[in-house]
């Protein structure tokens, strides 16, 4: 048995401490929206945070996430910043097929949560272990941006 917080609730798994985080998530406890991509901790499309910071849950054992902080695409919007870089995906009309959304705003929140100014060098380092198959790395960028300006205002 292992027990994590997921999505600021405590829970305890009955599984493998070295079947990957990912897995748990889906079928254990049933939070879809982490993807499986390419499995090998490349694609960002399984990005969730451990104590706050990026992580592929793919690769990532659930003996690693035990006692641990974890937060999915789910649980995301329950912070100023998840509900704040959501709402400037919609605006910029990021999404195409979707399937990498979650990974990118996992791993876009946890760029602004440290740098609440990025410039887009900065947004190219950070998002760059993020695959969009449709090419709308342009819009996620603009998004970025707008979720900074957004959370500077306060507002």
């Amino acid at each position: 048995m292992t027990t994590l917080t997921v999505n600021g609730k405590q829970m305890t798994v009955n599984a493998d401490p070295a079947t990957p985080l990912l897995w748990v998530l889906r079928e254990d406890l049933a939070l879809t929206g982490t993807k499986f991509g390419c499995g090998m901790a490349l694609c960002g499309a399984c990005t969730v945070h451990l104590d706050g910071q990026p992580v592929r849950s793919c690769s990532t054992p659930l003996s690693a996430a035990a006692g641990k902080r974890v937060t999915t695409i789910e649980g995301v919007g329950a912070s100023r910043t998840g509900k704040v870089v959501q709402a400037a995906w919609a605006e910029a009309d990021v999404p195409q097929c979707g399937y990498c959304q979650s990974g990118q705003i996992m791993s876009a929140c946890a760029l602004l949560a440290k740098n609440k100014a990025p410039k887009d060098a900065e947004i190219d380092a950070a998002m760059s272990g993020n695959i969009c198959r449709c090419g709308t790395y342009n819009q996620i960028r603009e998004a970025i941006h707008g979720a900074a300006a957004t959370l500077a205002k306060g507002a």
